[in-house]
């Protein structure tokens, strides 16, 4: 499933547990593990400096960034096969460029989530990064449930039908096998979105066939589980769906949630606002987001 993992680190906290992630899944998948830190000279060189850095100044800087990279080295299990760069340009596309270059086919980052401000993934490094990249991202909190430790256990997989949330599942049960974990499976019946007005409550009849679709839809991710020789489970509930997402993940001590996102569609912010970004924001575990049309 993956042959080149990259993880990009800033030295934050959340930078490091993703890595983590990543070295885990370099050694489930025998892939290689990238580690890269960017240089903004753009940022570095501020509004004033019409003539930019010289050379001293940005091998110092590079020097800075470079124990960004010693710092993951240091905290990760070793791996026979690591590739580890400081690379210059806007943080979002310099990664996104040596993710195409490199042949990478799954990021790990770090987000900072909800931090009290609403739009704190919204405009980040990691948002443009999920939003614009061709690859699946795990996206990845520093909290005291987003250890990794033996891995995997428990694979949450939200799914609606759709051919995004059928790629995310594909990836997200061959994680699972990698690791042996049960999957979940769960549809969440938008009862607000199903009524006229956020008043009304919809009709029986309508939420019986949403239900029934929801059904079908976990069935399926369960049934692939169990073709891999996984432990699968299904639930259709009603609500919120990012809410009910998220507390089934706390209630079932979920370790991995693997969505699909809804992909480029000419606007820009697409994934403001979005279950998958809710999610993101929130979620305690690492979120894997995958795009449609994804290997």
């Amino acid at each position: 499933m993956y042959d080149a993992i990259l993880a990009p680190t800033d030295g934050s906290e959340h930078a490091l547990r993703a890595a983590e992630h990543a070295a885990a899944l370099a050694h489930a998948f025998d892939a290689e593990l990238h580690v890269v830190t960017v240089v903004d000279l753009d940022a570095a060189a501020g509004p004033f400096s019409a003539g930019g850095l010289n050379e001293q100044e940005i091998q110092r800087l590079k020097d800075r960034r470079a124990e960004a990279i010693q710092a993951v080295e240091s905290t990760i299990d070793a791996t026979d096969d690591l590739h580890t760069e400081v690379v210059t340009g806007r943080p979002g596309r310099a990664i996104l460029e040596y993710a195409g270059e490199h042949g990478v086919d799954l990021i790990a980052m770090g987000t900072r989530g909800q931090s009290g401000v609403r739009r704190a993934v919204a405009g980040s490094v990691a948002e443009h990064v999920v939003r614009r990249s061709k690859v699946p991202v795990i996206t990845v909190r520093a909290t005291d449930r987003s250890r990794v430790g033996d891995g995997y256990d428990d694979v949450l997989v939200p799914t609606d039908g759709s051919d995004h949330a059928a790629t995310a599942a594909a990836h997200g049960v061959a994680i699972a096998e990698a690791f042996g974990a049960r999957v979940h499976a769960v549809h969440v019946v938008d009862v607000g979105a199903a009524a006229r007005t956020p008043s009304v409550s919809p009709p029986t009849s309508l939420l019986d066939q949403l239900r029934s679709v929801g059904e079908a839809a976990t069935e399926d991710v369960a049934e692939r589980a169990r073709e891999a020789g996984l432990d699968a489970q299904t639930q259709v509930q009603e609500g919120l769906p990012s809410r009910g997402l998220l507390a089934y993940a706390d209630e079932h001590d979920v370790d991995l949630i693997a969505m699909g996102s809804a992909g480029r569609t000419g606007l820009d912010r697409y994934l403001v606002g979005s279950t998958t970004e809710r999610v993101i924001r929130r979620a305690e575990t690492p979120v894997l987001s995958v795009t449609a049309g994804e290997d």
